[in-house]
């Protein structure tokens, strides 16, 4: 069963929705078996260019990818990994270190050399921290209670957790993975799952009650909520996003969180002079790698230069709807000058009437500011990664 859900991966398809599948299709599974399934289906996903590496033989099938992992990687003796992988006799392993940084962490050999050239030696320790699941993150809506009541209701409902380190609004959760969707807490719009470096983002908007404030690409609104919190439910909150179900999607979530002053806009915003505009453009997604145990094998190095043009025309169009005086937030979930810096000081060249200011003055981890702007990564904050800059029009 394994071997059959794990061709699908190696072909391409998605690990999460090929898990799906196969635990839908054998419902009689314990839940030790299912566990052990996606264990199994997850790990070889993630790990397939350092098992094959160990097995001598990049293209391996399935089975073999399995035992590889089994034995060497979970420590089992090899007679009973090869028996559950169902290779037959042992294959012989690879005794010495993976030779190169794609190898030793599985990745593509493009996206490694990326990684090389955008963190230099902090590469290796970054690339290994992406194998690492990240930690589930909540964040507090503050709309309706605090960060310590909602420590303590979620301690009654059998959820143990602890404070972010990094937002005034984070709980990270201890322990076992629990259902949070089951939780009457979440139903009562009491929290939202969002990683800590992505509520980091929302909170350098700094939005204040009664302004007018933009969430220029806002997704299914994870940020748009904690705008609404910031501004305490007064002034005006504008959210547009080119995908429809996701404003749907938006609207129901405001309800639930208590969120009654964002407006959802069905078409790009004109005319709009806003205080505080927030643009948290699409990306090459490389901050979120960890998320997902294929999600590297799924990316073409196209996808580096694919964006910095659409990101280019948001952010104009960005700049046009700050008022004088206003600020303006440029965000990305990746590790790519040619999508982060690159596009700010492409900005600032155009539009002189900004500046960029030191993000978070006062307040913000002074480890997660590079060179004046935000630079989140797991291996430094134990975030997903992320960039921002924050802008200011200075101009009349």
């Amino acid at each position: 069963m394994a071997a059959d859900a794990l061709a699908q991966v190696l072909s391409g398809s998605a690990a999460e929705r090929v898990l799906d599948r196969t635990l839908r299709s054998h419902r009689s599974l314990s839940r030790e078996q299912r566990q052990a399934l996606a264990e199994s289906v997850f790990n070889v996903g993630l790990w397939r260019r350092r098992l094959g590496f160990l097995l001598g033989n990049p293209s391996a099938p399935a089975s073999s990818l399995l035992y590889a992992f089994l034995h060497r990687l979970a420590g089992l003796p090899a007679t009973e990994a090869a028996r559950l992988s169902g290779v037959g006799s042992p294959p012989t392993l690879v005794s010495e270190e993976p030779p190169s940084l794609a190898l030793r962490w599985s990745l593509p050999d493009w996206l490694a050399e990326h990684f090389i050239r955008e963190l230099g030696p902090a590469a290796e320790d970054f690339c290994a921290h992406l194998n690492v699941p990240g930690p589930i993150t909540l964040r507090v809506n503050r709309l309706r209670t605090t960060r310590e009541a909602l420590a303590e209701r979620l301690r009654s409902e059998g959820v143990e957790t602890r404070p972010g380190a990094l937002s005034p609004l984070a709980l990270h959760v201890v322990g076992p993975r629990p259902n949070l969707y089951g939780l009457g807490s979440l139903r009562e719009g009491l929290f939202e799952v969002q990683d800590e470096g992505s509520q980091l983002l929302g909170l350098l908007v700094e939005a204040r009650p009664g302004e007018t404030v933009l969430d220029l690409c806002a997704g299914a609104g994870g940020k748009t909520l904690l705008l609404g919190a910031a501004m305490e439910n007064r002034g005006r909150l504008l959210a547009y996003d080119p995908d429809a179900e996701r404003l749907d999607r938006l609207l129901q979530r405001c309800s639930r969180a208590g969120v009654s002053n964002a407006q959802v806009l069905r078409a790009p915003p004109e005319g709009v002079l806003a205080d505080r505009v927030l643009a948290d453009v699409p990306c090459s997604e490389l901050g979120s790698l960890r998320r997902g145990p294929d999600l590297r094998f799924r990316l073409e190095p196209e996808s580096l230069s694919r964006w910095p043009r659409v990101q280019h025309d948001i952010l104009e169009r960005a700049g046009r709807l700050v008022r004088p005086g206003g600020r303006l937030v440029y965000a990305t979930c990746t590790f790519n000058r040619g999508e982060n810096e690159d596009v700010v000081r492409g900005f600032l060249r155009e539009a002189p009437g900004f500046r960029l200011v030191t993000p978070g003055a006062g307040w913000l981890e002074p480890s997660c500011v590079r060179e004046g702007v935000l630079f989140c990564a797991p291996h430094l904050h134990g975030t997903d990664g992320f960039f921002a800059a924050v802008l200011e029009r200075v101009d009349g």
